[in-house]
């Protein structure tokens, strides 16, 4: 534990069950089970700094609750504040598994150009020996921040039910740990009053961001299992510059990618994501999953109006933390500019993904930098099939990307088609970027249907690393041509041709080309 420095809030967006998943410890201020429901993180790692932003939403008694989490140490006014909410929605669309749909264009068509109040009052802990002391007080917000230190985790337990929070049971024993290791604990009481609440009871409360130092980064799970309901999704993601990250603790897995799917999918995308991230952890038990490394400046293909992260997210995420200039403000030719590097570098996305069962975790979860990865991209092999797993690549290129694929089947008049040229539908202009879905607003449990659906069903390629094959018969068709990614895009190629041997063969092969 002495390694362990923080417990936050994860992310379930595009989780298959949407269960309850949270590294802190919801503490409800009225009668009743109160569990985190939904929690989106995002980890801005830069050297030994760490910037923290994570958004929760609760369903419970409408009461103040109160938010507790582990910290490394106390935090100053400073460092703690709140970001946008739409800020934390558009990271997790951008990096949420993505299903496209394309058409197959006319293969003798010529090839297209490219062309807050004050801090409440605490009741003296030291009165009753409870070995509890209020470090700080800080108010942002909806927010009414307490920065405490403890010597027991009983004295702690005691200490917030003396304050009117209805700790969960089982709380000082996942408090413990986190006491032994002398850590401060930050609790976060939100006035109900000053929350908005959504259709359902659910308060969406306003992202918060804090920021400290510590030599590794690791996420102690454990803390979250006494407010869990069982078994629990977490999912992270990591900005860092240049590099993507895997798990340290645990093994690690990346999800099946490039897999042609039935039009069904369309309507049951989710359920369908679900099954798929259902059959990748019973194959690889305990793995944390990579659904997403890719440079967070961009994305291919893009879903709706979500675009890659600018100079502006990025400084809101953390960017000013590392001394970055603000982009929105002209900089005074005698003023500093502080450090415009951060702001330029090749930020990447890491999207993690873990599944763990409260009776099975045994430890935190410890993060580290990991050799670039890339698939989920338009890209074939010699035999014309898609890559459908991970592999090594020179830069971060790899997403969750299913496709619904519609073949040509108009006339063939010309003697030299070419195949295998994707868009959008027959009306979109050549060349312009199909429709795209994300699996990243699912709702907070299956419907009852989704409970018996076989993936086999929704798939149209088989999927040997899971031992799955499509029901359907696949068609015994000759593969298309080999072909590669003109610019990286996601969604279309151009054909490609093995080199010849021979010096004429070649010649030939390069005139043809600039013909």
């Amino acid at each position: 534990m002495r390694s362990a420095w923080l417990a936050v809030a994860l992310a379930l967006a595009a989780s298959p069950a949407r269960v309850h998943a949270f590294c802190g410890l919801y503490v409800s201020g009225a009668g009743g089970e109160l569990y985190n429901d939904t929690t989106t993180l995002v980890v801005m790692r830069w050297e030994d700094t760490t910037i923290l932003s994570m958004q929760s939403d609760y369903r419970g008694p409408p009461e103040d609750f109160a938010l507790v989490v582990p910290v490394p140490g106390a935090l100053a006014e400073g460092q703690v504040r709140t970001l946008p909410r739409a800020l934390l929605a558009q990271v997790d669309r951008l990096a949420a598994p993505r299903l496209v749909e394309y058409w197959e264009e006319d293969p003798c068509a010529p090839e297209p150009e490219r062309a807050a109040p004050g801090p409440r009052e605490a009741a003296d802990p030291t009165a009753r020996g409870l070995g509890v002391t209020v470090e700080g007080e800080l108010s942002v917000a909806e927010y009414e921040i307490a920065i405490l230190s403890a010597e027991a985790s009983a004295g702690l337990e005691t200490w917030l039910r003396d304050n009117d929070y209805r700790v969960p049971q089982g709380a000082a024993e996942a408090l413990a740990p986190y006491v032994e290791a002398g850590m401060k604990f930050f609790v976060a009481r939100v006035d109900v009053d000053r929350v908005t609440f959504e259709a359902g009871g659910r308060a969406v409360l306003t992202p918060l961001r804090v920021h400290y130092r510590a030599e590794r980064l690791v996420l102690p799970l454990q803390f979250g299992l006494a407010s869990s309901s069982g078994t629990q999704d977490v999912v992270v993601h990591v900005l860092a510059p240049g590099r993507r990250f895997e798990a340290a603790s645990h093994p690690n897995a990346t999800i099946a990618t490039n897999l042609d799917v039935d039009d069904a999918v369309r309507e049951r995308f989710g359920a369908f994501y679900a099954a798929l991230f259902d059959a990748t952890v019973e194959r690889h038990p305990g793995a944390v999953v990579t659904e997403h490394a890719w440079p967070a400046s961009r994305c291919d293909p893009c879903m709706g109006d979500v675009r890659g992260l600018g100079a502006r997210e990025l400084y809101l995420l953390g960017a000013d933390v590392l001394g970055a200039p603000d982009p929105d403000v002209r900089p005074s030719p005698r003023a500093p500019r502080g450090r415009p590097e951060v702001l330029e570098a090749d930020w990447v996305l890491t999207r993690l993904h873990h599944r763990y069962a409260s009776d099975a975790l045994r430890e935190d979860l410890a993060l580290r930098p990991a050799r670039p990865i890339e698939g989920g991209r338009e890209v074939r092999d010699d035999e014309g099939r898609l890559a459908i797993d991970a592999r090594p690549g020179a830069t971060n290129a790899f997403q969750a990307r299913y496709v619904i694929r519609h073949p040509w089947e108009g006339p063939i008049p010309c003697a030299h088609p070419t195949r295998d040229r994707w868009g959008g539908p027959p009306s979109f202009p050549s060349g312009a970027q199909a429709p795209v879905a994300d699996a990243s607003d699912r709702v907070a449990a299956r419907a009852p249907d989704d409970e018996e659906l076989d993936l086999r069903a929704l798939l149209r390629v088989p999927v040997p690393a899971l031992g799955l094959r499509p029901l359907e018969p696949i068609a015994d068709v000759p593969p298309p041509p080999p072909a590669a990614p003109r610019d990286g895009c996601g969604c279309r190629a151009a054909p490609a041709t093995r080199p010849p041997a021979g010096l004429a063969l070649a010649l030939l092969l390069l005139a043809t080309r600039r013909r």
